[in-house]
């Protein structure tokens, strides 16, 4: 039997892929050996903005609507609650950052996501000597859930193997690949920073970025909004929080880091005034490109081998987006926009 796809890769990049073939009708099977944590570590914030300087992401006023409803039909599908309103308060440390925040504001773009009206704390658990901002459309999936639970129902179907890819085991012919006992007519790379042992695109500069954050449980806290200051605080419900994160470009191991928890903690403890313990620590390697662009498209000698990858931090707002780009230049022929081909960077 020739099937239309393999996936390699079930992070969000992955999913997403798979969320396209599906609509389509396509037949495929998904490998998956959960080597690569940086989909299931991360935040989960649907976020259009960089908070750090008040600007626009790339392309995100687009993304989000996409986003939002490819995640909300996910949760339809698996019949679990994984979407969530959540607003995002980005606290001040000067005054200028309060006049900065009001010019933004006054962006067509960023006028739609960013409230003119500051935020007064009241939560005594805070000290936030100025005001906040309050950023607009913004939420939390649970990838880690959403991962998990996907991963199930392929599993059921018969349409997961969780094992790691062999690549010495792949033939590409003209018009099919050959892999083991599967024969198809595409395969699709969505390994994340795994696919730095990949012999068809390890050539490209992809990156990685360790990432880790804490998971901290503090009764006193009482915090219902995300907030935003140095680190990230995000309530998880129960009196859980997770904090982070940190951004490590040297360090690429899988592993927790004490210094990482002592930065954190350190931030934390700036503006944290009540008790709270550390319950839980993860970390991840994400996958960033030096331009900060995603790496999609097709081999430049292989036209049935493809790399979807790069998302980097933005993973939950381009991954669905990107999917479709990259099914469309499979499926139809469309051409890829130069910013995004992953042949800006090389002929391989």
């Amino acid at each position: 039997m020739l099937l239309d796809y393999i996936v390699v890769g079930l992070g969000l990049s992955g999913l997403s892929f798979v969320e396209e073939l599906e609509s389509h009708n396509k037949s495929y099977v998904v490998f998956e050996d959960a080597s690569q944590k940086s989909s299931r570590v991360a935040g989960g914030l649907y976020n259009p903005i960089i908070l750090k300087r008040f600007t626009m992401a790339w392309q995100a006023s687009q993304q989000i609507e996409t986003a939002v409803s490819f995640y909300k039909n996910v949760e339809t599908k698996l019949q679990k609650t994984l979407v969530s309103e959540l607003p995002i308060l980005r606290r001040f440390n000067a005054v200028e950052e309060q006049n900065n925040w009001f010019e933004a504001c006054d962006k067509p773009l960023l006028g739609e996501f960013l409230s003119s009206e500051l935020i007064r704390n009241t939560n005594p658990a805070l000290d936030i000597p100025f005001h906040y901002g309050k950023v607009k459309h913004t939420g939390k999936i649970d990838i880690s859930n959403m991962l998990s639970a996907y991963a199930k129902n392929l599993k059921e179907n018969d349409i997961l193997i969780d094992e790691s890819f062999e690549y010495d085991k792949i033939t590409v012919a003209k018009d099919y690949i050959q892999y083991k006992e599967i024969k198809c007519r595409h395969i699709v790379f969505a390994e994340g920073y795994g696919v730095k042992k990949n012999p068809f695109f390890n050539d490209l500069p992809l990156y990685g970025n360790k990432g880790e954050y804490i998971i901290i449980k503090s009764e006193a806290l009482k915090q219902k909004e995300a907030i935003k200051s140095s680190i990230f605080i995000i309530p998880l419900g129960e009196d859980l929080y997770k904090v982070g994160a940190t951004y490590n470009n040297e360090d690429k191991s899988p592993e927790i880091t004490t210094t990482a928890r002592e930065e954190l903690q350190k931030k934390l403890e700036k503006f944290l005034k009540v008790p709270y313990k550390v319950v839980d620590q993860v970390a991840g390697i994400r996958p960033t490109v030096r331009d900060r662009r995603p790496l999609i498209g097709t081999h430049a000698r292989y036209a049935n081998v493809h790399i979807l990858n790069g998302m980097g931090s933005r993973g939950i707002l381009l991954a669905p987006t990107m999917a479709k780009e990259l099914y469309k230049h499979i499926e139809k022929g469309t051409s890829l926009d130069k910013e995004i081909d992953c042949k800006r960077y090389s002929d391989l």
